[in-house]
């Protein structure tokens, strides 16, 4: 049969163009019923729908209720009187419907109308919201997204109680057709980035978009650090927002992306803003020296023991060189087995079952890694050093993934060319950084371009709310930014 792009009058042609759609699906549900003489057909897929809400709110009613006779006024009688409490619109479009119907919606074919009614019956099993277990806050709320982003959008909403506050429906995946909402303030977030975001979600060319992840490359331009965050917290969203941001609720997983993002915020947490001033600011230096450490330490450990030992106080070169002298490897060999060693356990660990994981934990902590040194393969200068650039990641938990990365590419450089190999490539990592873009608003900024006013105010340090409460701050107001297209 032919493709039917509006409803048909005839409630038998929808039924079986819907069962031609759905055919070999043993999910489609359709409901043949005789209204007073009409004949109507209910559509639905089972699992996505409540069976209770359609037999009570939807069946019972219509089967007892007498159909008028004008076909003009049967389906304002059925949205009017017997269905009035329901949640109800109005559709002609078969393409439409088929994504209502695969979305949870009750569709309703009468004879004698070529408009569908959808009901709103949805009755899939979702997950109540919980603390995320990515970002542990210990002054914090504790509830985080779930994988319905209406869900979602109503936990941002009971927290931004103002008509500033907007969501605006969108869809990505050619065959998913997943829908997502972006969530912004009115008046705060600037035009030009919001337009931006629009076009390049339009221009996604995905398939299917199982998750937030799968849209972080058509937002972003490249470059070693991500403009594009990413949060499980409704509360952080709320503050981002105000800030101009621009969040992206996707339908299906439990993280909103937000853009643009600076580098910056990698190191602040909800907990920098609910402590005393002082605090914050030594817990972010602490994570700001744990960054260096984790990309630099190892690649410099290696060039100066393998390059230049004169370097090193002499009874330390002592020591390191007496336990290099009983292990057979190098020192850049011996070091990028315990990097490798350690990726694969982190990832085991982290894959493994829960009752498993804390088994893998002890075996590649304790027997391994003692083990390894007790029978001389590797050293235990090599192996704290390791040991201690892993750690220092997970202080930065947003940038383990570059960190990862950027630790083996400073190994190797270190190990190949020496100091100068690691000064070079931080030269690089820094010509990236100041040179990515994100929207407009350059990633490095405060810091590239300098403003020292903005850096003592929330980057080395945070000010008290008294005088932050006074700071109209706007991301597309940031120092080098400039509107897109530019």
């Amino acid at each position: 049969m032919e493709e039917l792009k509006k409803v048909s009058a005839l409630a038998a042609v929808n039924k079986k163009f819907f069962q031609d759609q759905f055919q070999n699906s043993m999910d489609f549900m359709a409901r043949d019923m005789d209204l007073s003489g009409v004949k109507a057909v209910l559509f639905a897929l089972d699992g996505l729908v409540s069976k209770q809400s359609i037999t009570l709110s939807i069946l019972n009613p219509l089967m007892q209720s007498e159909m008028p006779k004008h076909v003009e006024d049967r389906l304002a009688f059925i949205e009017e009187t017997v269905l009035g409490t329901m949640e109800q619109k109005r559709e002609d479009k078969m393409d439409t419907l088929l994504v209502l119907l695969m979305s949870g919606f009750a569709v309703l074919c009468v004879d004698g109308c070529q408009e569908a009614v959808v009901f709103g019956v949805q009755g899939f099993e979702s997950r109540g919201p919980e603390e995320p277990q990515n970002e542990v806050m210990q002054r914090g709320a504790k509830d985080g997204f779930t994988e319905s982003y209406q869900n979602n959008m109503a936990m941002i909403r009971r927290r931004m109680k103002t008509t500033a506050l907007k969501f605006e429906k969108a869809e990505v995946g050619s065959q998913s057709r997943t829908p997502l909402a972006l969530c912004y303030l009115e008046g705060i977030a600037s035009e030009e980035i919001l337009e931006q975001v629009r076009k390049r979600l339009q221009e996604c060319d995905l398939k299917t978009a199982l998750g937030a992840g799968y849209l972080t490359s058509f937002l972003e331009q490249g470059g070693m650090f991500s403009g594009v965050g990413m949060t499980e917290r409704p509360d952080v969203v709320c503050g981002k927002i105000e800030e101009g941001r621009i969040a992206i609720l996707v339908e299906g997983t439990p993280s909103v992306l937000l853009v643009p993002f600076l580098f910056v915020e990698n190191f602040q947490t909800l907990d920098d803003y609910l402590t005393r001033p002082f605090y914050a600011a030594f817990v972010r230096w602490l994570k700001y020296i744990a960054f260096f450490v984790s990309i630099l330490l190892s690649g410099l450990y290696v060039a100066i023991t393998s390059h230049h030992p004169e370097l090193l106080p002499e009874s330390l070169m002592l020591k390191i060189a007496q336990a290099e002298a009983e292990t057979p490897f190098p020192v850049l060999a011996e070091t990028l087995l315990l990097f490798f060693l350690y990726e694969m356990l982190r990832e085991a660990g982290l894959r493994a079952p829960g009752s498993l994981s804390t088994t893998v934990s002890i075996v590649g902590g304790l027997v391994i890694g003692d083990t390894a040194v007790s029978a001389g393969l590797v050293s235990a200068p090599s192996l704290m050093v390791v040991a201690l650039t892993a750690i220092a990641g997970y202080a930065v938990p947003r940038l383990y993934e570059p960190l990862s990365l950027l630790r083996l590419g400073f190994l190797l450089a270190g190990g190949f060319f020496g100091v100068w190999g690691v000064m070079i490539g931080f030269a690089l990592l820094l010509m990236d950084l100041c040179g990515t873009v994100s929207f407009g608003v350059p990633l490095l900024t405060p810091v590239s371009p300098y403003r020292g006013r903005l850096i003592r105010r929330d980057v080395a340090g945070r000010e008290g709310w008294s005088r932050l409460s006074r700071w109209d701050a706007k991301v597309q107001d940031m120092p080098g930014s400039r509107e897109i297209g530019q």
